[in-house]
Formats: structure tokens, C-alpha cells, sequence
């Protein structure tokens, strides 16, 4: 069964990679920007549909802001991506806006941080996947209503490509997300040459009306429209998730890291404010609807279209008006659309295991999330993403609109505090440095972290308003949940770590005891019991004694009988048990000894058998276990399993034809000469039973 199981693992994510191979994961440019960027390029696919979707709550003239909308949001990216440029030159060793903000503003700074991310990693993939299952749906109509399963099933797909490796997963995905850029920048280059040859058609959902939703019949005028157009505003701001996870990844880069890392964050904010500005002006050109609930929103010849009607995305009906009588670019702007979606997900799963292992590294979750797998990716942290994000794409089903407003909280949480750290950080230096080049590069560098800072914190305070009640105080809590579960596993580490600490005097933690007392547990007189007390014996205890427990008279008769004719070396003692239990007699006579002599070292030998198949597993060794944990929390007791294989425990071994079978023999150190005469218990007469003492 273990062979089959290795040999679907090794299909499935490879042959195990070595140590010293690490460097040999590092990725080029080339790789690391569909790697690493593309969450954030895919954000254009859905956040011009958030504008367009919020600014469609006050009716159809709404949407002719939506370009100035989208004009802020871009300058935000642009001073974003500027200041991240900063962060990956002074902190490029991984930590991204967590190690900024521990070094610059204390521990609980950067825990709110990693707190906000881990939250956001989780989101991305949800929201992403399920973007992507949206899109497959448009494209594929038979998927409707089978979007959470699709998407679910994407996600497995994304687990295994990454287990594989971060430089498997970079090639695996690449060719997509180049082809989406592509189609996007087809989409741009088509769609202005026809609109200034006055060639470009109006979209199909043009010819639609849009009811303004009750309370905003008068449009965008008042405290309301203000605030609506604050909340389009902070809707398109998903489209800067994902910029901080380069600088998170910058270890996965090649020399010069730094550098790499900074150039790759460079081509990702271009062409995401480029794709953004686009798809707004052509979907205004086009006269693209979009809005929340089309079957009360959209009207066709002043009637509602009903439940009936099908809303794609902006990007679809894009691609279907730009190559009107060519449908083969739309399927293919469907279907890449539709691919980068679902590997946007792939930059959660490069950051969210590298900070997970930084995380672990210091303390603050299990230290499992620090060990890399067989393919030298951090697999514990893989899974863990994987797992959380299933279970939010199962409680949204899959809609992409009520996820969206837990989505962008954290990254703004990060990105201020990240902004305000480097403020800090720059500040520090500048007070040490003298050489006026160097102070020039310093200012420059803490003006725009600044700048970065004053509208990543504006934009932090305008998402919490606008989109607290709908959805975003769920991601507050969840940030705050994950918080105190990481200042506990801290807490935690820190107290086992001074419990085991070696104190003042070393010496005294190793100190031997005063004697060791050693006791094999006897159940019957067979061939395990043997190997116990021969283990037991080479050790060379100060005293050495048999135990048994008395549940059957009869049995406990003859187990005494066969002792005493063997006339075995080892005085063999009976605990009586009226209620036939076997674990509290044996508890209770060990701490008896540890009364009596505290400074002893109990040493209790259990004989347990070896097997080979899983349902062996239930027929043997159920009351050992049962012993052996109550013992392990009974301090100055030291438990020794003595293994007997079985037979079936050879073929699960793998063990050669004509290969020396251990059981075959006792060790060396016999009982004794007298113990194994002929007619002994090296042919039991009765079957045998668990191993463990009754």
C-alpha cells in the first residue's frame, strides 16, 4: 500500500529535489512576472466591472465618470508601485510589508500586518478562482450552476501544479498569462483603431436601460452620489491586489534580486494601468451596462429583462462588440480571461507560503509552515491556503460580488502600515548619513513613501466606510482572529521554550538518577515478550522485574506455571485488578515506585507487534497505545516499545526473498541459557493476543 502511495505521489509532484538545488528554483524575469504579477493583471478583468457595477446604482448617466474613476485608482497604483519599488531595494530578504513593519514599528505592527495578508492570500485565490468560474460559465453555459464545484476543482489543480515547485508552477502558467496580455492589448489596439475610424459598434447591453436603485433617482448629486462614487472608487482599488506580493517573493528571484524584483514591479504597474484605462474608455465608447441585479436594474423597451437574462462580464461583451464578425478572438479573450483569473491565484500561492514560513520561523505559527517539502516548496503552507480558500469559495458560492468586499481591506492595511514603516525606515538612515548623494537618494525615497503612505491611508479610511456593513467587517475579524491566534502560538513557543530552557546550571540537566528501575509489561510468555525482557536485561537496570495484571485466575495459573518452569532470571510480579482493568493497576504501582524513590528513573519495557496492513492495525495494539499515553504524561517514566514484525510486516517492508528475517532470533543478550529450552513459549500453544499486560 506505501509503495502505491509513493508512486502516485512521486506521478503527481515529481522526484524529490535536493537540498542544494534550491538556487536552481530561482526564477528569470520572464517567469517571475506571471508568476508573481499575475493577481494583480488579472485585477483588470473584474475591477472595471466593480466601477461600472457600484456607479450603475444611480442609473445610466452614472457611468460616464467611470474613466475618472478608473483615473484615480491608477494614480494610486502608480505612487503604490513607486513606493513598493523602494521597499524591495531596502528589505529584499522576503519579509515584504511584514518585515518592514516589525523592524520600523514593533512587533504588533508587523503581526496586523501578516494578520491583513494572510487574510488577503486566502481571498485572492477565492476571489480569483471564482472570477475565473464566472468567466468559464460565460463561456461554457453548460457550467451554470456548477460554479463552486468548478472552482473548487480548479483549486486542487493549483495545489498540485504548486507542490511541484515554485519554478514548475512559473513555467506551467506563463504562456497564459502572456497570451492575456495579448488579448488585452489586441482588445486596446482594435478597439481605438475602430473607434477612430467611426467603425466600432455599440455593445448589445447598450441598448438597455438602467433603473437607478431607490434613493439615487436623482443620480450622482448629494452627500449619497458622493459617497457612491467613493465606493466605485474604492471597489476599483481590488485592482492593486497583488502588488505586494513581489516584494514578498523578491528570495525567488535571481541575482541581482533587488533589481529583478524592482524592474518586475515596474512592468506589472504599466501594464495594469494601461489595461484599466482601456477597458473604461471602450466599455464608455461602447456603452457597456454592467450593474448588480439585472433583473430589477436593466429594462428592454421599458420592461424588466427578468431572471432570464444572462449578464456577462465587461470584458465579454467587450471582446464580442471590439471583434464583432470575428468570433474566434472573442472565445479567445474568454477563455485566456477566463485562465488568468484562476491563476491569479498562483501569486497567493508563491506569497502566502513564504511568509507563512517566515511566520513560523519566528514563532508565530506552527513551525511545520517552515519546512519545505520534497520539491523544495513549502508544502504545509500550500495546503493550508488551498484548504482556507475552498472554504470561502464554498460559503460565497462563488459569487465574486460578495466576496469582493471582504477582498481589499487587508492589502490597504498592509500597504499603509508598509508605507508608514518606510517613512520611519528612511527617517533612521537619514539621521546617520552624511554623503549628500546618498542623503538626495534618501529623500527622494521617503517623499515617495510619503506620498504612498497619505493615499494608501486616505483610500484604507474610504473602503472601511463605504464597504464596512457590506461584507468588509467579516475580513476585520478575521484579521483580528488570526492576530491573537499568532500572539498564542507565540506565547506558547515562548513558555515551552523556557520551560526547557537549561537554566543557570547547565550541569544539573545532566544529572543521572540515583537508580533506574525497570519493569517489562508480560501478557503471556511468547516470543515478544522475550525480546522485552533481553532488551530489558542489556540495559543492565539497577532492578528488573516482570509485570502482569491478574484479570483471569486461571490464565494468571498458568502464565506463573510456565514462568517458573523456564525458571527464568527475572522475578515476575501480579497486580490484581477486580474490575479487570489493566491501565490503572500498572499506572498506579509505577507512581508507587515514584513515591518511594523520587530521584529513580522508571524505565517500562511494552512489547508491541509490527504489522503490515492497516486493519492489523485494529486487531493489535489497542491496549499498548492506551498504556503508553497515560504513562507518557507521568513524569520520571521513560516508555520503551519493543517491536515484534509480523510477517505481513515484511511485504510492507519490502523486504527481499532470502533476506535475514529479524524475528527469527532473540537478541544477544538472552534471557538466559535456561530460557528457551525445549517445549518453550517459542511455539505458543494458544493464538496469540495483544502484546499488552492484562
Amino acid at each position: 500500500m506505501s509503495d502505491i502511495a509513493d508512486a502516485a505521489k512521486r506521478l503527481l509532484l515529481g522526484r524529490p529535489v535536493r537540498s542544494d538545488r534550491l538556487g536552481h528554483t530561482l526564477l528569470p524575469k520572464r517567469l517571475a512576472l506571471p508568476a508573481f504579477a499575475s493577481d494583480a493583471l488579472s485585477s483588470v478583468a473584474y475591477a472595471p466591472d466593480e466601477i461600472l457595477l457600484t456607479l450603475s446604482i444611480a442609473g445610466l448617466s452614472a457611468a460616464f465618470i467611470s474613466p475618472w474613476v478608473g483615473l484615480a485608482v491608477v494614480l494610486v497604483m502608480a505612487v503604490v508601485v513607486a513606493s513598493y519599488r523602494q521597499n524591495v531595494h531596502a528589505y529584499p530578504s522576503g519579509g515584504g510589508d511584514y518585515e518592514v513593519a516589525t523592524v520600523n514599528l514593533g512587533p504588533r505592527a508587523g503581526l496586523s500586518v501578516a494578520s491583513a495578508l494572510l487574510v488577503d492570500y486566502a481571498l485572492t485565490v477565492a476571489v480569483s478562482i471564482s472570477a475565473g468560474a464566472q468567466y468559464a460559465a460565460a463561456a461554457v453555459p453548460a457550467l451554470r450552476g456548477y460554479e463552486v464545484h468548478f472552482a473548487i476543482g480548479l483549486v486542487l489543480v493549483l495545489t498540485l501544479a504548486n507542490l511541484r515547485g515554485v519554478k514548475e508552477s512559473g513555467r506551467l502558467f506563463a504562456l497564459p498569462v502572456y497570451l492575456f496580455m495579448f488579448a488585452l492589448g489586441l482588445i486596446a489596439v482594435v478597439g481605438f483603431l475602430r473607434y477612430v475610424t467611426g467603425t466600432l459598434p455599440m455593445a448589445a447591453s447598450s441598448e438597455l436601460g438602467v433603473v437607478p436603485v431607490s434613493g439615487f433617482d436623482q443620480g450622482l448629486v448629494g452627500i449619497a452620489g458622493g459617497f457612491l462614487v467613493l465606493r466605485a472608487f474604492a471597489s476599483g482599488c481590488a485592482a492593486l491586489t497583488g502588488v505586494e506580493a513581489i516584494s514578498n517573493g523578491v528570495p525567488a528571484f535571481r541575482a541581482p534580486k533587488s533589481r529583478n524584483a524592482a524592474t518586475t514591479l515596474l512592468l506589472l504597474g504599466t501594464l495594469s494601468v494601461t489595461f484599466i484605462m482601456s477597458i473604461l474608455l471602450l466599455a464608455r465608447a461602447t456603452g457597456v451596462h454592467y450593474v448588480e441585479f439585472p433583473a430589477e436594474q436593466l429594462t428592454r423597451d421599458g420592461q424588466l429583462v427578468g431572471e432570464d437574462y444572462v449578464q456577462n462580464p465587461v470584458l465579454s461583451q467587450l471582446a464580442e462588440t471590439v471583434f464583432s464578425g470575428f468570433p474566434p478572438a472573442f472565445f479567445l479573450v474568454a477563455v485566456v480571461a477566463g485562465l488568468i483569473l484562476v491563476l491569479a491565484a498562483n501569486t497567493a500561492f508563491n506569497g502566502f507560503p513564504v511568509l507563512g514560513s517566515i511566520l513560523a520561523r519566528d514563532g508565530y505559527l506552527p513551525r511545520q509552515l517552515h519546512t519545505r517539502g520534497d520539491r523544495l516548496a513549502f508544502s504545509n503552507g500550500i495546503v493550508a491556503l488551498a484548504v482556507g480558500a475552498m472554504v470561502l469559495i464554498w460559503a460565497f458560492d462563488a459569487q465574486v460580488t460578495r466576496l469582493i468586499h471582504l477582498y481589499i481591506v487587508g492589502v490597504f492595511v498592509s500597504f499603509t502600515l508598509s508605507q508608514l514603516g518606510m517613512v520611519k525606515h528612511w527617517n533612521r538612515l537619514l539621521r546617520t548619513e552624511h554623503d549628500p548623494g546618498a542623503r538626495t537618494r534618501m529623500l527622494r525615497s521617503r517623499s515617495i513613501n510619503a506620498v504612498g503612505l497619505a493615499l494608501t491611508g486616505t483610500v484604507l479610511v474610504v473602503v472601511l466606510i463605504t464597504k464596512f456593513s457590506r461584507g468588509a467587517w467579516i475580513a476585520i475579524v478575521a484579521m483580528g482572529v488570526a492576530y491573537l491566534l499568532m500572539r498564542g502560538i507565540r506565547k506558547h513557543y515562548e513558555m515551552v521554550g523556557d520551560e526547557l530552557a537549561l537554566g543557570e546550571d547547565p550541569a544539573a540537566a545532566r544529572a543521572l538518577p540515583s537508580r533506574v528501575h525497570a519493569i517489562v509489561l508480560v501478557s503471556r510468555l511468547h516470543k515478544p515478550t522475550m525480546r522485552a525482557l533481553s532488551y530489558a536485561r542489556a540495559s543492565r537496570p539497577s532492578v528488573l522485574e516482570a509485570v502482569t495484571v491478574s484479570v483471569d485466575p486461571a490464565e494468571i495459573a498458568a502464565l506463573r506455571e510456565q514462568w517458573e518452569a523456564l525458571d527464568l532470571p527475572v522475578a515476575l510480579k501480579i497486580l490484581d485488578s477486580p474490575f479487570r482493568d489493566v491501565t490503572r493497576p500498572i499506572l498506579g504501582y509505577v507512581k508507587s515506585i515514584r513515591r518511594e524513590s523520587p530521584r529513580d528513573l522508571v524505565v517500562v519495557y511494552v512489547p508491541e507487534y509490527v504489522v503490515g496492513h492497516w486493519w492489523e492495525q485494529l486487531l493489535h495494539n489497542q491496549s499498548a497505545m492506551r498504556l503508553k499515553n497515560r504513562l507518557l504524561f507521568t513524569p520520571g517514566v521513560v516508555v520503551a516499545s519493543v517491536p515484534w514484525q509480523l510477517a505481513s510486516s515484511a511485504s510492507a517492508a519490502g523486504s527481499r526473498p532470502g533476506a535475514p528475517d529479524p524475528r527469527t532470533r532473540i537478541p544477544p543478550a538472552a534471557v538466559d541459557e535456561r530460557a528457551t529450552p525445549a517445549g518453550s513459549p517459542e511455539e505458543p500453544t494458544a493464538p496469540p493476543s495483544p502484546e499488552t499486560p492484562r
